[in-house]
């Protein structure tokens, strides 16, 4: 059996996922040894002490330490702990341990203390992301989900607060939205979602600025999606103080990237920016002499851009407008 396949049976692809009436869903993660028929289930020993889970009132909204059955659970299916205090006093320490049953256990408690007892979470977010940035680092699937997971719920909880940690979550979690495990890259295309959803753009966008640069160029494309999903955000004035002028030549400058997800993001930026443009140009509260004598959109490119970063910009806007001609 080739390296190739020995990998793929490691976790099931996403058609194997069992969606569960409550939300969650299960994927069956081998460890150990092989098996040839993904259906088959192997048991291994856990030395997880189910006296730290009770007395962490964990509940069923962890992995059964038990078996292999991972379980990912939506946030609107996490539960309440039953003692905080004791969940509290052994996060740090399960975060840290060297069993990833353990490790995928104290994940999914920080997503339920974020979204229950956000306050008392927050007092212990400084250690705590470091934790979950080495869970994200973890080669075992079913930790780096889970971590992704629970990337994804603290951008939501906290926004703008965890602006200075984000940067070593975003590099993993461009990281992992980059590689071929596609459900792992697919949670960490949803965490990214979730941090240009609650973080600030103007906050956000000067952290995601050097990875449009990055010598790999799915991270390229994946931080091209993120910039382009944060600009409108800002609004006219947002976009306007941040430099209009700026932020086309960044979408320029991925308009010739070499992965299609880039173009597109880019293409998605440029129209968004015209539009911003042509509003702030064509204000009906603006003098028409001033208006009728403000720089078109096409003139305002070909000024700030080189000329065939201009051209490039002037032809993916025009497009939409050409079509809708021609339609007519």
């Amino acid at each position: 059996m080739s390296g190739q396949a020995l990998r793929d049976l490691n976790v099931l692809p996403p058609s194997e996922l069992d969606k569960k009436p409550d939300g969650s869903v299960k994927g069956k993660v081998c460890i150990g040894n092989i098996v040839e028929n993904h259906e088959k289930k192997t048991k291994v020993p856990t030395t997880v002490s189910d006296s730290l889970l009770n007395d962490a009132g964990l509940g069923n909204n962890v992995i059964e330490a038990g078996n292999l059955e991972v379980e990912y659970i939506d946030s609107e299916n996490l539960t309440d702990l039953q003692d905080v205090d004791a969940c509290l006093s052994t996060l740090s320490a399960r975060l840290d341990s060297k069993e990833w049953v353990s490790i995928c256990e104290a994940l999914n408690n920080v997503r339920q203390l974020s979204l229950y007892h956000k306050e008392r979470m927050m007092e212990m977010l400084g250690s705590v992301i470091p934790l979950i940035v080495k869970s994200l680092k973890n080669p075992r699937s079913a930790v780096c989900k889970t971590a992704i997971m629970t990337s994804a719920d603290i951008f939501k909880v906290y926004g703008d607060v965890i602006i200075d940690s984000v940067d070593p979550l975003l590099v993993q979690l461009l990281l992992k939205s980059s590689q071929d495990k596609r459900f792992v890259c697919e949670a960490a295309v949803t965490a990214l979602i979730a941090m240009t959803t609650w973080v600030s753009p103007s906050l956000l966008l000067p952290k995601l600025q050097p990875y449009l640069k990055n010598k790999n160029p799915r991270i390229r494309a994946k931080a091209s999606m993120c910039f382009s999903r944060s600009v409108p955000r800002l609004g006219i004035e947002g976009i306007k103080s941040y430099g209009i002028d700026k932020l086309v030549q960044t979408a320029a400058s991925q308009l010739s990237d070499q992965l299609p997800e880039s173009r597109e993001a880019a293409r998605v930026l440029a129209l968004e920016l015209q539009s911003v443009y042509e509003k702030s140009q064509g204000s009906p509260t603006e003098d028409s002499k001033e208006v009728e004598n403000a720089d078109s959109w096409e003139v305002f490119c070909q000024a700030k851009l080189p000329p065939l970063s201009a051209q490039a910009i002037i032809r993916v806007t025009s497009t939409p407008k050409e079509a809708l001609v021609a339609g007519c």
